[in-house]
């Protein structure tokens, strides 16, 4: 039984699960409630933007800094890692100008998404069945801005339930509340400026809106003249009664964009793209995907790794004669060798040798075609920052500069350049006829300081890459590929069946696919023949493969282990539970931890403190040279003289100071992190922000029904009839009533009340009491004037509705609730009219008891809550001795049960839980931001049901049961998808170790810096050692520096292995 409910589960988030609509851009704080207003909510757009030229988290604490700057923008989160934005426009008209802001700051830009937040006041209309669906010819819009002017006007009425506005194809699609309102949009649009007119309505619900219509581009390759887009076009006019060109070809354009209405199989994209096809064999067809974000993530990766790779290449071909030269013949071949003779004769000009020639000569390329990288970097940095029109305030142009690759650019500048000026002395000095026994110059370095600059930067770029790719390791769970099963008859089984391999893209709604031993369906679907058993751990974490039979969901990235089975197509790309998990992991990615501020707010003041640091150190060097304090003997008779020589450590210094390694501390965990959560069946989408809280828990509160219980197929026990009069239009009654709820309960009661085939009745009114239960009123068929009331709820409804119950009954209702069971009361009342309410009074009609049996885990699970430190509470709107008989099952005290409680009241109690818990006796160290001020403690809150989102909302932690209702999994920052509750010992173990991975790698990128700095600035260089100066010579000073922020990334990619103290192993 609990095999199969994790079907049923997948199957809830499948339907419910869509990424969080953000409401505000900004961290919540637990202390204010954020508040926007309408006019705001209805016109926000959020936009996605590929950014090129990032390399340090300098790079995106100037890019966030210069975005929220801008007062239409509401929120932005730059990624590092999938090198993209996403920013909150207030202003849809704004798009371009945010791309320009970007491109200001020295950045490269790209738009890769577009869409509007709509209200969330939409969700709820959605549920009504009166919805229509209309399409609209707009004529006269010119740009966005036109078509930002009728989205907000449209969005203002209430009875807009969607909306999509195209400019290309001058149209809107608008689903609506009432067909009342289809003339009354073409009164709006008209006084707009714009002329509107009505197309095709259609009444629909949201649910069918999927299977309606599909848009697609298709590309066609082959075309050989300018008669081929007319020509195709002629032959899909074929089907002009089901499609619409939105974007026909054009020259240079060899892409076509459809809208259709699929009627599998006698209509499907299949018939289309063979239409094409026939027009001529040159052409080839295909369906053309846009390269998502982490597509163009890769292929802007690959470039950059591309780039670095061709550098490299050039420095270490330049590093090999360089280090013969000026390693090798210079330190390990004896003086009195012809070659090292040769190399130290002056030629050419003054005292310069043929090696410092040579060293000149090799350095240069290197300098000026390798180097490149980082002095093209610092160029367009400084430049974005002195621009004319820079809305960065001058004295902050003087404090907050710079990222990692101008101190790469300023240490091979400087031992560039200062070699120059050495050469140029020694070059005016007179020849003497000797030999040039030693070399003052740094060429050898510059070589070598790029060789192992691009060494870092190659490594650092790949190992990123690994870091961020689980979005694209959850994409290639779905197979490219599928088995169609095209028959002739209407069923699957047809004799006529002729199976054949099409592309997963050219599948339909309805399409019957086979999916074999070992393969992975391609879609989501239903089982219409055969049983198996399907491996759902790649979705759920866990490994017991659960069998599958005719009617049974299956979902795409899962695996067959068992028989091969038919499966018919029920959801398609972008609408699979694949794809609502891959939606909802992207989106926590970009949600950024107060940690990683904290480290944007270092790095943004990095750079100018190692500039300050490094002139200073050559600054101090060269004033104890030059004023004698220094022995001679370090001089070593250099030309250049102690300006030279000083020079070393401030090289030294720029080039060993790494802030990038502080920049990666927290993003690669986090992305590491949050790929393994999805791998265990847990969605983070709250991002780091969620994955910080729920590593400092103090304290998880669960609700009872559906959380601690099952939930799922609770039954009637016990009942007893307090009332034979209209005892079967009272049962007719509860099937009713109940049937308007989907609480697990009022299902039970259905059931029950079915089985007893009572008279139907149609109820004249309903309502929903929060908290209490249902009331309705049915007029009764045998006697035509009478109404019969009747209340369905708890203890505290008939209490509210003055019914007595006995004392015999009551000792029954409290026997049920010590066995742990909740108890249901029916209150009814028959009156001749309305004028008859207040004469007739309520009375007692029967009691029900109701077992919902306990999850087998829960008591094991939270006594390892309770060993791990936090305490254990739950909160149940049922009674108190129900709640308390649930609580002595699972291990829960007394004195941490909440019952007898509303929906609404939730909430206030997790307010008054954050103030009131106890703290245990921890030392949270390195709880940087916002969190480091909070003295209270941090409470969760575990639920399932639409009566728990308030609650989920203002918990520090929300975590939804992957079986809960639509609202509940949209108001929390973790769902977990198998409903077990063992994944939330998961969820905290993982949650603790990403987290303390992020507090290492920081300690160690810290640690680095504080001593690489002082050792590269030559604090420790008058110890001597084995005849030696201890000191890091700018070469080795590039070495560290590459390994610094390699090893920070490699600190978080072990985590993804089982190694004992640096990998993950989920709680068992």
């Amino acid at each position: 039984m609990q095999t199969s409910s994790t079907g049923d589960d997948l199957t809830v988030i499948q339907k419910n699960l869509s990424p969080r609509v953000v409401e505000s851009g900004s961290p919540r704080d637990d202390d204010l409630v954020s508040v926007v207003d309408d006019h705001l909510t209805g016109t926000r757009t959020r936009i996605t933007l590929s950014i090129s030229g990032m390399s340090c988290s300098s790079c995106v604490g100037k890019i966030t800094n210069a975005l929220n700057d801008q007062p239409w923008v509401q929120s932005a989160d730059v990624n590092l890692l999938t090198s993209s934005a996403v920013v909150v426009l207030l202003d849809r008209s704004r798009v371009n100008e945010a791309r320009e802001t970007i491109t200001g700051s020295g950045y490269s830009a790209q738009l890769i998404d577009c869409e509007d937040l709509l209200p969330k006041r939409q969700s709820k209309q959605s549920t009504s069945a009166d919805i229509w669906r209309a399409s609209y010819v707009i004529g006269g819009m010119t740009c966005s801005s036109c078509v930002g002017t009728v989205t907000d006007t449209l969005n203002r009425y209430e009875w807009v339930t969607k909306l999509d506005v195209n400019l290309v194809s001058g149209s809107a699609t608008v689903e609506l509340q009432g067909k009342e309102h289809l003339e009354e949009v073409i009164a709006i649009i008209s006084e707009l400026g714009y002329a509107a007119t009505l197309g095709e309505v259609e009444s629909s619900t949201p649910s069918e809106q999927r299977a309606l219509n599909r848009s697609v581009t298709i590309q066609v390759d082959g075309m050989h003249c300018s008669n081929c887009p007319q020509r195709i076009l002629d032959a899909l006019s074929v089907f002009s009664s089901c499609l619409q060109v939105t974007d026909p070809l054009r020259k240079g354009h060899p892409r076509l964009t459809i809208a259709y209405t699929p009627d599998s199989p006698n209509f499907t994209i299949r018939h289309i793209l063979h239409a094409i096809a026939q027009v001529d064999k040159a052409f080839t067809v295909s369906i053309y995907h846009s390269p998502s974000l982490e597509e163009r993530s890769q292929m802007m990766q690959r470039r950059h790794m591309w780039r670095i790779a061709r550098r490299l290449l050039l420095a270490v071909l330049t590093a090999i004669p360089a280090f013969i030269i000026g390693i090798v013949y210079m330190s390990l071949v004896p003086g009195d060798n012809s070659g090292v003779m040769y190399l130290e004769q002056p030629i050419w000009a003054g005292q310069v040798s043929r090696m410092e020639w040579a060293l000149f000569i090799m350095a240069t390329p290197v300098y000026f075609f390798a180097a490149d990288l980082f002095h093209r970097r610092m160029l367009s940095e400084l430049m974005a920052l002195w621009r004319p029109g820079s809305k960065t305030p001058i004295l902050r142009r003087f404090y907050r500069f710079g990222s990692m690759d101008m101190l790469m650019s300023l240490g091979t500048t400087v031992a560039y350049f200062s070699s120059i000026a050495i050469l140029g002395i020694n070059a005016n000095q007179p020849a003497d006829g000797h030999r040039v026994t030693h070399v003052e110059s740094f060429f050898d370095s510059v070589v070598f300081l790029t060789m192992f600059l691009m060494i870092g930067r190659l490594l650092e770029a790949y190992s990123k890459a690994k870091a961020g790719d689980s979005v694209g390791l959850l994409g290639k769970l779905r197979p490219t590929t599928a088995v169609l099963v095209a028959s002739k008859g209407t069923e699957p089984s047809s004799p006529s069946v002729t199976p054949h391999t099409v592309p997963i893209d050219q599948l339909e709604l309805n399409d019957v696919v086979s999916v074999a031993n070992g393969a992975s369906p391609p879609y989501d679907g239903i089982v219409v023949e055969g049983t198996s058993r399907f491996d759902e751990s790649s979705l759920t974490g866990e490994s017991k493969p659960v069998p599958k039979r005719i009617g049974d969901e299956v979902f795409s990235g899962t695996i067959n282990r068992a028989n091969p089975v038919l499966i018919r197509i029920t959801h398609l790309s972008g609408d699979s539970m694949l794809d609502q998990i891959i939606s909802a992991v992207r989106e926590g990615q970009v949600r950024r931890a107060p940690i990683e501020r904290t480290a944007d707010l270092i790095t943004g003041y990095f750079v100018p403190l190692i500039t300050i640091i490094a002139v200073l150190d050559w600054i101090i060097w060269l004033s104890l040279g030059v004023s004698g304090r220094l022995p001679l003997s370090w001089l070593e008779g250099g030309a250049g003289g102690w300006e030279f020589w000083s020079l070393q450590f401030a090289i030294s210094v720029f080039v060993v100071a790494c802030p990038c390694g502080i920049g990666l501390a927290a993003p690669t965990a986090l992305f590491v992190g949050g790929g393994l959560a999805a791998q265990y069946g847990i969605l983070v989408k709250g991002g780091g922000e969620a994955f910080q809280e729920a590593s400092q828990l103090d304290c998880i509160v669960f609700d009872k029904t559906g959380t601690i219980t099952e939930g799922v197929q609770p039954s009637i026990t016990d009942h007893k009839t307090a009332h034979e009069e209209n005892i079967d239009e009272v049962w007719g009654a509860v099937l009713t009533l109940e049937h308007k709820s989907s609480h697990p309960i009022a299902q039970a009661m259905v059931s029950f009340a079915g089985s007893r085939r009572p008279p139907a009745l149609r109820a004249s009114a309903v309502d929903e009491i929060p908290g209490k239960g249902m009331k309705g009123s049915f007029p009764l068929d045998h006697r035509p004037s009478s109404i019969l009331d009747i209340i369905v709820g708890n203890e505290a409804l008939m209490l509210d509705h003055e019914i007595t119950i006995s004392s015999a009954n009551a000792a029954i209702l409290a026997a049920w609730k010590r066995e742990a069971k909740s108890v249901v009361l029916v209150g009814t009342r028959v009156r001749e009219g309305a004028g008859d309410i207040e004469k007739v009074h309520w009375v007692l009609s029967m009691m029900l008891a109701v077992a919902d049996p306990v999850r087998p885990e829960a008591k094991e699970v939270l006594q390892a809550l309770r060993n791990r430190g936090i305490s254990v509470w739950m909160i149940s709107g049922d009674n108190p001795t129900t709640a308390h008989a649930v609580g002595k099952i699972v291990g829960i005290s007394p004195e941490n049960i909440i019952a007898g409680i509303l929906p609404e009241q939730k909430a206030e109690k997790i307010r008054y839980l954050q103030k009131t818990v106890p703290r245990p006796s921890k030392r949270r160290w390195f709880n940087w931001g916002k969190e480091s001020r909070r003295t209270r403690p941090l409470v969760a809150m575990v639920g399932d049901g639409i009566n728990d989102s308030p609650a989920l909302t203002v918990a520090d932690v929300g975590i939804a049961i992957g079986s809960g209702s639509e609202i509940a999994i949209s108001s929390a920052e973790f769902v977990l998808i198998s409903s077990g509750l063992t994944s939330l010992l998961t969820l905290i173990d993982l949650s603790r170790i990403v987290f303390n991975r992020v507090k290492y790698n920081f300690g160690w990128a810290l640690v680095y810096n504080c001593i690489a700095i002082p050792v590269a600035a030559g604090v420790f260089y008058p110890i001597v050692s084995n005849g030696n100066h201890i000191r890091l010579d700018p070469v080795w000073a590039s070495l560290a520096m590459a390994l610094s922020s390699v090893s920070v990334v490699c600190s978080s990619l072990l985590m993804r292995t089982r190694l004992p103290l640096v990998g993950f192993r989920s709680a068992k």
